[in-house]
This record gives structure tokens, sequence and C-alpha cells, in this order.
């Protein structure tokens, strides 16, 4: 199978979770701009978690514009990944529908936590083909990043036992950290 195959069944899994999540944002009762309070922790958790699908979906894309050739652990670790993304409809909605709970805050991190390590283990497959002079492993290099957001997430799912807000200030402070597309493949992608 050509990359650009995996990528698009991707794309399409990609499309599919954030219009799942779309669908759970339910229209206000009311005519005027009060009526929106009601909503708001359904649309945060859905900006959050549309960003977050978003952040995945761009890293994805340049992930797999500098990768050459796949294998069936490229595959499976795909699909690892992907099951995780779909998962986000459904964390988000469990905690937005119990308005921030210690609990669905924490399982929210618990799916961006692997999701992280999903991506990790298909980056790894991937630089494994390339080799070890390949342009891509060169960019990636320590990925300090993508080490550094598990620990994050771990720490707040923690953090919503304490206080479920600690743990979403966190789950936006790495996606903060994540918005800007990897500049490191975009040069792996010049050199190659």
């Amino acid at each position: 199978m050509k990359p650009e195959r995996l990528e698009a069944f991707s794309d399409g899994v990609f499309a599919v979770a954030l219009t799942v999540l779309v669908l759970e944002i339910k229209i206000p009762a009311g005519i005027d701009w009060s009526a929106l309070q009601d909503i708001w922790p359904t649309f945060f958790s859905y900006v959050l978690s549309f960003v977050y699908i978003g952040i995945y979906w761009n890293n994805h894309h340049h992930l797999f514009a500098a990768t050459h050739r796949i294998d069936a652990g490229v595959m499976w670790s795909n699909l690892h990944l992907l099951f995780w993304i779909t998962l986000f409809p459904f964390g988000t909605g469990w905690m937005d529908g119990s308005h921030f709970a210690a609990k669905p805050t924490a399982a929210y991190g618990a799916i961006l936590l692997m999701a992280a390590i999903a991506y990790s283990i298909l980056q790894h497959n991937i630089l494994r083909l390339e080799g070890p002079e390949s342009a891509l492993r060169r960019e990636i290099g320590t990925d300090l990043k993508g080490k550094l957001s598990p620990f994050l997430y771990l720490i707040g799912s923690g953090l919503a036992f304490v206080e479920p807000w600690m743990g979403c200030a966190l789950y936006v402070a790495v996606a903060a950290m994540w918005i800007v597309p990897d500049r490191r493949i975009e040069r792996a992608l010049r050199r190659s």
C-alpha cells in the first residue's frame, strides 16, 4: 500500500470524528445571548476537541508527506492512533455532560494520553522504515514536545481529581504548545 492511500483513509476517519463531535452540540432553547450561557461547557469542550483533532490531522498529514514507504507495522499503528482519535467525541461528550466532573475530565486526559502514545508509536514505526539517515529522522531529533505531551496529559488527568479546571487548563496548554504545525517535518520535506 502506498502512504497516500493510508493518509486518505485516515483523512476520512478524522472527518468522521469531527462530524460526530459537532453533532453533540445542542441548539440553545432561547433566542437571546443568555441562552448561550447554558451551553458554554459544550462549546468549550467542542472547541478544545476540535483543536486537538485538527492538530493531529495537521501533524499526521505532515508526517505522511515525508514518508516514502509503509508496512504492516505502520498500518496497524496508524489504526491504533485513529482508534483514540475516534474516542475524542465520547470523552468530550462525557466531560461536557458531567459539567467537567473529576472522573470524566480525567478520562478525557487519558484519551489524550493514549492518542499521544499512539502517535509516538506511529512516528517510531515510520522512522524505523525511513532509516537512520533520513531527513525526517534528522529533523525530528529528540522530539521534546512529543515526549513532554504524554507526561503533561498524565499530570492533567491527576489534577482533574484535585480540581477539574486545573486538568482542563493543562490540556489547553498542551494544545497551545502544538497549535503551530511541526516545522521540523516541513524542513525535512524541503530537504528530500
